[in-house]
């Protein structure tokens, strides 16, 4: 297995879709920097570009590099090697290299912006975020063999968890805005593990007053410890149930 994630992990390497994504990265976190200086406006911001563009380069980057693998992969399925240890070499090598892409891409910016705690939580938060959504490429392309169809799936994922889910909320907070409904909205944001992440980095910083008592309701959650793990563990779901379920459908995929 080793081999084949060192081989992968190269093979990203030289694409050019890796550095032009890192290049995204480090002029926009600087470029920020110097627009906006330095504190909670830099970590905002990195916050909303990594809820648009963290979901959205998983998604396509891995499910075009899976397809364009599938003859590779096919070759090595004729080897004595297991299913589940080709799948799990690709998620790795993609999950090592687009997850270390991103934490040096922001890690820098966040660095000299001096967010501190926030910026490190931040970066952890979006690490998952990676995880979670190479994860669900994986299963979309396992499950639509034809590439167009996988694609179109990918990017439906992306418009419902980064847009469609926060209209939904919005739409039940206004209909039931005279109800006491601050702990279901806690609840459902459970199902979004981009609003779990971005709950959770919000929460750590001045902007949590702005969110009037649903903000309190959340920071009595968010910014506790026990709340704190509890989102990790949370993400960490996310990221294993996805690709648990890939896994199992591609030990059963006729190849």
């Amino acid at each position: 297995m080793g081999k084949i994630i060192q081989f992968l992990a190269t093979d990203l390497f030289k694409n050019k879709t890796i550095f032009l994504y890192l290049l995204f990265l480090w002029v926009t976190g600087f470029g920020l920097i110097s627009l906006q200086g330095q504190g909670e406006k830099i970590l905002l911001a990195l916050l909303n570009i990594s809820i648009l563009v963290v979901p959205m380069i998983c998604l396509v980057f891995s499910i075009i590099y899976f397809y364009n693998m599938y003859e590779f992969l096919l070759l090595l399925h004729a080897q004595p090697l297991a299913r589940s240890t080709l799948l799990i070499s690709f998620y790795t090598s993609l999950s090592l290299v687009l997850t270390g892409v991103y934490l040096f891409g922001l890690g820098l910016p966040l660095y000299f912006s001096g967010a501190g705690g926030e910026g490190l939580l931040l970066l952890l938060t979006g690490s998952l975020w990676n995880l979670i959504f190479i994860g669900l490429a994986l299963l979309m392309a396992i499950w639509a063999s034809d590439r167009t169809k996988g694609m179109g799936f990918s990017l439906l994922i992306w418009v419902y968890f980064v847009l469609l889910f926060d209209g939904l909320v919005l739409l039940l907070m206004y209909n039931f805005n005279e109800y006491p409904i601050e702990k279901l909205v806690l609840y459902i944001s459970f199902l979004n593990p981009l609003d779990l992440g971005r709950i959770l980095v919000l929460m750590q910083t001045d902007a949590a007053a702005l969110m009037g008592y649903t903000g309190a309701v959340f920071q009595q959650v968010f910014t506790e410890n026990w709340g704190k793990g509890l989102v990790l563990v949370l993400l960490l779901l996310w990221a294993l149930i996805p690709f648990s379920v890939s896994i199992r459908w591609f030990n059963k995929k006729d190849l």
